[in-house]
């Protein structure tokens, strides 16, 4: 987006929404983390305020984008809405701060803001996604959701390393 007019003026504050496909972050690819994703070609938005600051523009705001991925319990889909808080700095490159990694890029007079997009979005994909908080997960045994209820099951045998522990519970509780 161009930022020649408010470069101009320090002290300004421009507001920005700003929505594309996702793919056109990373080059089709899908925003994956252990598993969960961000698909590729869903439409991630950007609701920012660019301030001029000495030096650069702060761009602070949200985010957003839908996910997917599996309940790590139960393996059932689910998904829903990322939402990412923003507040980044971007700084025109000299030969001196060309290794900088704490701010983002300004070439020329443009502001992409795809690469803040891609990086709040991965930070925010949940690790180890739930489809509900107490979600039961799947028999160790036989597989069977017991979401569904009990599967029948006979518990596996304890493990002879630690038979002499079952001896220090209480007799008449399992």
């Amino acid at each position: 987006m161009p930022i020649t007019a408010i470069r101009r003026s320090p002290g300004v504050r421009r507001h920005e929404q700003r929505s594309g496909p996702v793919g056109k972050l990373v080059d089709g690819d899908p925003l994956v983390v252990a598993g969960t994703s961000v698909p590729a070609g869903a439409e991630a938005e950007a609701d920012v305020d660019l301030d001029v600051i000495v030096g650069g523009i702060e761009v602070s705001g949200e985010v957003s984008a839908p996910w997917q991925g599996e309940c790590r319990r139960c393996l059932r889909p689910v998904g829903g809405e990322l939402h990412a808080e923003v507040r980044e700095i971007y700084r025109p490159r000299t030969a001196s701060s060309d290794d900088d990694e704490e701010t983002y890029p300004l070439s020329g007079e443009q502001l992409d803001l795809a690469p803040l997009v891609r990086d709040a979005l991965l930070l925010a994909l949940p690790l180890a996604p739930l489809c509900r908080p107490d979600c039961a997960g799947l028999c160790p045994i036989c597989g069977a959701d017991l979401a569904d209820g009990p599967c029948g099951c006979e518990h596996a045998p304890t493990d002879p390393r630690w038979a002499v522990l079952d001896d220090l519970k209480p007799r008449g509780r399992g």
